[in-house]
This record gives structure tokens, C-alpha cells and sequence, in this order.
């Protein structure tokens, strides 16, 4: 299964990079799953599993951690944002 992951804010700084297509092995078929895979690579990945309220989407559409992914998908990880 291929997906597209989009990372965005604080996060795209923190790793380098705002997009990044790959690969997932098997039993990864859920957002919590594809968090855990990312962050299982250790620094700077593992900011995926300790940033509070990381808010997630799949194709465009606000999910939970327990949403399913599947094949061509696209998942977006939003970190809490600050503004004035």
C-alpha cells in the first residue's frame, strides 16, 4: 500500500520536508498505525508521536487516530498552531 503524507507547520520544519510519498508495510492500515511507522524512525519522526494535539486528515477530511488508511490515500498531520 502507497500513500501520500503531508506535513504541515511546525512539523515541515522539524523534518526537512512537506510531502512525502512511501510505502507501507504490512499491518500499518490506520492513521494511529502510519503515526507510530513515521515516528518508529526515530529523531526528528518521533515528534509525530509526542506532539499534543496533533490534529490528522485523510483526503482532505478532519479524521480520528483510528480511521482507516488505505491504498493512494492521502494523510495530512496538522500540529497545534499559534496565531495573533
Amino acid at each position: 500500500m502507497n500513500v501520500t503524507v503531508l506535513f504541515f507547520a511546525g512539523l515541515r520544519e522539524a523534518l526537512g520536508s512537506g510531502r512525502e510519498s512511501l510505502p507501507l508495510p504490512p499491518g500499518v492500515a490506520t492513521v494511529a498505525g502510519l503515526r507510530d511507522f513515521l515516528a518508529a524512525r526515530g529523531e526528528p519522526w518521533s515528534a509525530l508521536a509526542g506532539t499534543k494535539n496533533l490534529r490528522v486528515a485523510v483526503n482532505q477530511q478532519m479524521v480520528g487516530f483510528d480511521a482507516a488508511i488505505k491504498d493512494g490515500d492521502e494523510v495530512a498531520f496538522f500540529p497545534p498552531v499559534t496565531g495573533g
